[in-house]
């Protein structure tokens, strides 16, 4: 498994995991989920570092893949539900203290 050093909160991180958990169908281009390009694009973060955070959720079993080239993601609620709640990622997703949440929702 991936070994990652949780000492200090990862806010790209964060801010990967929260746009995937609060990602919704009409929010992206294919039913499939979204791609690495588009949710870069989406939080403002290069390619790489994007890939290298969704690498990090998927080895949680966070989120999801489907297809090939290119891949899609999505974010797998049941399995992040059954999370221990010491989990780092857990903790990190579940920290709302600094959290826009203008940018998830339409009021």
């Amino acid at each position: 498994m991936f070994e990652y050093d949780y000492e200090t909160e990862d806010k790209e991180l964060k801010l990967v995991g929260l746009e995937l958990m609060f990602l919704t169908p009409e929010k992206h281009s294919n039913p499939k989920g979204i791609t690495a390009v588009e949710l870069s694009k989406k939080v403002n973060l290069s390619v790489e570092i994007v890939k290298k955070k969704l690498k990090i959720l998927y080895d949680h079993d966070i989120i999801r893949c489907n297809g090939i080239n290119p891949k899609y993601w999505k974010f797998d609620e049941y399995n992040f539900q059954r999370l221990d709640e010491e989990d780092e990622i857990y903790q990190l997703l579940c920290s709302f203290d600094d959290v826009d949440f203008d940018r998830y929702f339409i009021y």
